[in-house]
């Protein structure tokens, strides 16, 4: 095929043995395609580069356009529902968008299923965030020869260069983790991360590891273990990690979901937090505040970042890149909100105990800090 050309709806349907009725069809989210043709198609959009028809518009959306002429209304794509996280996503994105007098759809993308994109398609919103969500080249190629541009928010994996993301500083609030707890005397340190495929896990256990590195304090691959990011999962890999010969004094925990499993093992071992193990999650989720004792953790400004990630849809929904977005993907500072789940690190290994208890709150109006009153 003559790459000096710009690739044709013909070119895609002739490559998926397939006609030009049938590439509209996926294109535009009709449901009467096979799940192979149209995976085929997806594929084959983002392998030849299709960008839809020059010169035309995305369909006008069902139910109308706003004055405009664009649609009024865009998507939120959630990987899930459960917990507060997606709740502090979805007011984040339903603020900023009646702020801008546009209404917001929302929906969940299950792993191994493209209803959500076909259901999407069909729709013809003005743009969607996809929160979490870890879309295929052939999804976000199709979504882009659609002409529904897309932000993701607090990306899965590496985005692709043409994808706009917002995105917490991972990196960074996972070396405040690892300052705050070397700052206490802790030397043997834990942590108990999400998976490894996942980029905000990684940068978050990265930035870690930075930190105790340059204090010359080891970080072993044997206190490092990997779980999915629910509870259960992170309570049995933290079971394994606090039995082991060289059990860590102090854990990071690359969610407050995740945090709470370690609390889980750690009471079923007899552990005490934080007499003898100190956690620290990420999220400052409120389930970190309900905890007992509550938990340590680095704050993530999710509403702020759903919020953010909208702005940025619409702006680039008006005017539509030809190609990469010039900005870098954004990023939201991290911070600490420290509560008690920590203690100084023992003398004796699990002998000593640290004086710390559960005490009020209250929250530092120059730092951002929450730190037990009285101390």
């Amino acid at each position: 095929m003559d790459q000096a050309r710009r690739t044709t709806l013909a070119d895609v349907a002739r490559a998926a043995g397939t006609t030009v009725p049938t590439v509209s069809k996926v294109l535009s989210g009709r449901s009467d395609v096979s799940d192979g043709t149209r995976d085929r198609v997806m594929r084959l959009v983002a392998e030849l580069g299709y960008e839809g028809r020059a010169g035309r518009a995305a369909p006008p959306a069902r139910g109308g356009s706003s004055r405009d002429g664009r649609p009024p209304f865009v998507d939120l794509v959630l990987a899930g529902v459960e917990g507060t996280w997606a709740g502090r996503a979805l007011s984040g994105v339903e603020r900023a968008a009646t702020e801008a007098g546009v209404d917001v759809v929302v929906s969940v993308a299950r792993a191994g299923d493209d209803a959500w994109l076909t259901r999407l398609l069909a729709r013809r919103p003005r743009g969607a965030v996809l929160a979490l969500v870890d879309p295929s080249a052939g999804q976000l190629a199709t979504l882009a020869a659609a002409h529904v541009p897309v932000v993701l928010l607090d990306p899965v994996r590496q985005p692709p260069g043409t994808a706009a993301s917002v995105g917490a500083a991972n990196w960074a609030g996972g070396r405040a983790a690892a300052e705050h707890l070397l700052g206490l005397g802790h030397r043997r340190l834990g942590v108990v991360a999400g998976r490894r495929s996942h980029l905000y896990s990684q940068a978050r256990v990265d930035g870690f590891r930075s930190a105790v590195t340059q204090a010359g304090v080891g970080l072993p691959d044997g206190r490092v273990v990997h779980t999915d990011w629910h509870r259960a999962g992170a309570g049995e890999q933290a079971t394994r990690l606090l039995t082991g010969s060289d059990a860590p004094t102090a854990v990071f925990a690359c969610s407050d979901t995740i945090a709470l499993g370690v609390y889980d093992a750690a009471a079923a071992l007899g552990l005490r937090v934080p007499d003898d193990l100190s956690v620290v999650g990420f999220d400052d989720l409120p389930e970190a505040q309900w905890a007992a004792p509550p938990l340590t953790t680095v704050h993530q400004p999710i509403a702020e970042m759903g919020g953010a990630a909208l702005r940025m849809l619409l702006r680039v929904s008006a005017d539509p890149p030809r190609q990469a977005p010039s900005q870098t993907p954004r990023q939201a500072p991290a911070r600490s909100s420290r509560r008690t789940s920590w203690c100084a690190a023992p003398r004796r290994p699990r002998a000593d105990r640290c004086q710390t208890r559960s005490q009020p709150c209250s929250r530092s109006s120059g730092s951002g800090l929450c730190t037990p009153r009285g101390r």
